[in-house]
């Protein structure tokens, strides 16, 4: 009889640990989240430390295998 309270209380409390546990690591994480400054390059910032939306340059490059064969050119 005492096994079986030990047990279920243990189970119970392990639950209780990781409940309150994860709810507070959400909680804490959200606030870190929202807090936390935004890094980005100083090549985007102006000398205030401003974002530059008018300069700021995207390239994507993409995986584009050569399809020209090396192999049979014909060298002259």
């Amino acid at each position: 009889m005492e096994s079986a309270f030990m047990v279920s209380f243990a189970i119970m409390l392990t639950l209780l640990f990781f409940l309150v546990g994860g709810v507070i690591g959400w909680l804490a994480n959200r606030h870190l989240i929202e807090t936390s400054p935004k890094f980005m390059h100083p090549e985007f910032m102006d000398e205030n430390g401003n974002i530059i939306p008018d300069e700021i340059l995207a390239v994507r490059f993409e995986n584009d295998y050569d399809d020209y064969d090396y192999e049979n050119e014909e060298e002259d």
